[in-house]
């Protein structure tokens, strides 16, 4: 081990400690604080939805139609794509990635990171992978609370979905969308929260960009986040009247290429803090 620790460069080693004090104290920031407040109301959404649901199921007579397995998976998985996935993280990862500067600006506290020996590279790779830690709390746990609740009322033949069928597979794998969604949009706003004064009106534009991809032709679809993530979504959706076809992206492509994205435009947001200069006044 010793040997093994050797052979790390010192400034890497310096550099992975000031990352994990930045994670710290952006964490107890966020704990303290009310920054990020509207994340965790738009968090809540879904689990306010899928508790109503269980509650009707539980107090009234519940839809046959919906009843089986099968049905409750397609349920979800469109559920999940057009509400939590394109609405609740993407907007989510608007107000905590954007804010992750913004806020230090609009509080005049961003210059005590900028007169701390901390590589402005090293601050942004910090700062990202606390939203990132942050995103995924609010809406990993969301994800997961509003699947069990979909399934809860089913009792012993829900039982069995997940200790002998795919329910526990099925879970992993929405996790595991939504943690790249946060990886994925989480870099894009950061970025977009470093250039723009007012990055709203670019996340629209994004977000129009995204909730057309549907009607796009097969190519113009790959130039999006939302096509690897539903490539990824272990439930397929039964395409609308005016969905324009694609094969989805295999999990080979579609995985790296997310990571590529991330680490790209988390490469332009540090090359951007780099040039950043504090005017308070300005804003």
């Amino acid at each position: 081990m010793n040997q093994m620790t050797a052979t790390v460069p010192p400034a890497w080693r310096d550099w992975w400690k000031q990352i994990r004090a930045i994670l710290g104290l952006e964490i107890r920031k966020a704990l303290r604080g009310r920054r990020f407040l509207g994340a965790f109301v738009l968090a809540a959404g879904p689990v306010l939805l899928f508790s109503l649901r269980f509650l009707v199921h539980v107090t009234g007579a519940p839809d046959d139609a919906v009843r089986s397995l099968g049905g409750l998976a397609v349920i979800y998985a469109l559920i999940y794509r057009t509400f939590i996935l394109r609405l609740v993280i993407f907007f989510g990862t608007v107000v905590i990635f954007t804010n992750l500067f913004r806020g230090e600006v609009l509080e005049n506290t961003l210059h005590y990171y900028f007169l701390s020996p901390v590589r402005r590279e090293v601050l942004a790779v910090g700062k990202f992978f606390s939203g990132v830690l942050i995103a995924f709390a609010f809406f990993g746990s969301s994800t997961a609370l509003s699947f069990l609740l979909l399934y809860l009322p089913q009792g012993q033949e829900a039982t069995e979905f997940f200790l002998t069928g795919p329910g526990l597979w099925h879970l992993s794998a929405y996790l595991g969308v939504t943690f790249l969604a946060c990886l994925g949009y989480g870099a894009v706003f950061l970025l977009m929260g470093l250039r723009f004064r007012n990055p709203i009106i670019p996340a629209v534009l994004i977000l129009g960009w995204e909730s057309v991809n549907f009607l796009l032709p097969p190519t113009l679809k790959k130039i999006s986040v939302i096509y690897y993530l539903e490539s990824l979504c272990p439930v397929a959706i039964p395409p609308g009247p005016f969905t324009i076809l694609a094969d989805p992206a295999p999990l080979w492509l579609a995985l790296p290429g997310l990571l590529a994205v991330t680490v790209l435009v988390l490469i332009l947001a540090a090359l951007q803090l780099r040039r950043l200069e504090i005017n308070y006044t300005s804003d």
